[in-house]
């Protein structure tokens, strides 16, 4: 067998998410019936973060396994063929070790939420971030969240559906910054809850209202109740960006 890294990108607007599911199509079963067209063989793949429905990626990590090796490139511009027109894209494709694992080898995860700060609707940006019509004081969202890096339990962050073993994580570190009518919160860490990024947007898009200050979020994180958690911003403005090896 031979092993291959891909790095992908994707608009996740009309999936379902990464994962294969039975209630309509994910990136994963785009990638895996196009590799079956290429080489007639059932291919699984394997990513480093599995995106819920709506959710992009601009560097998706991912591996398959075929039985024949060939030329990477080969594989690349192959599948890329034969998953058009759905908007999803290899990047770029290498050989890699059998002891490459796309999930299991990752040790960290890059994540970045975007924002739009204005009170017109978007035209060109629907489907691709979330437009907040109040203004947003981008230096107090940073400012309060710098509460949550470190080792925490992320219960109030955490969905109710996770199935994570445990809520306690480590946030390496998360940013806010403001360019333009664009706020941008950037977060990485090994490895997240489901819905913990989008439930820190929504709650920071709180601070940055004036509505919450740092105590407030603070006192939200120790509770370790979900209820005391802000709105969950949604899916739209949400990419991952990298996986580190």
């Amino acid at each position: 067998m031979a092993r291959y890294k891909l790095i992908l990108e994707y608009d996740g607007s009309n999936f379902v998410g990464w994962q294969r599911q039975e209630n309509g199509l994910s990136i994963q079963a785009v990638l895996e019936d196009a590799a079956k067209a290429f080489c007639g063989e059932d291919v699984i793949s394997h990513s480093a973060g599995r995106t819920d429905a709506g959710v992009h990626a601009l560097a998706m990590t991912a591996h398959i396994e075929l039985e024949k090796a060939t030329n990477a490139n080969k594989v690349k511009d192959a599948i890329n063929q034969h998953m058009r027109p759905h908007p999803i894209a290899i990047l770029s494709a290498e050989a890699a070790s059998d002891d490459f694992h796309a999930r299991f080898s990752c040790i960290r995860r890059a994540y970045e939420y975007r924002i739009v700060n204005r009170r017109a609707p978007l035209a060109l940006d629907a489907g691709r971030a979330w437009r907040v019509p109040q203004k947003l004081d981008a230096e107090a969202m940073h400012d309060a969240a710098q509460v949550l890096v470190g080792k925490h339990d992320f219960t109030t962050f955490r969905s109710i559906k996770c199935q994570a073993e445990s809520p306690v994580k480590t946030l390496d570190e998360i940013s806010v910054s403001r360019l333009g009518e664009d706020v941008f919160i950037r977060c990485a860490a090994r490895s997240f809850l489901h819905n913990q990024v989008r439930s820190f947007v929504g709650t920071l898009a709180e601070v940055g209202k004036g509505k919450w200050r740092v105590k407030d979020l603070k006192a939200a994180l120790d509770a370790a109740d979900r209820a005391r958690c802000g709105q969950v911003a949604p899916p739209e403005g949400l990419y991952f960006v990298r996986a580190e090896y």
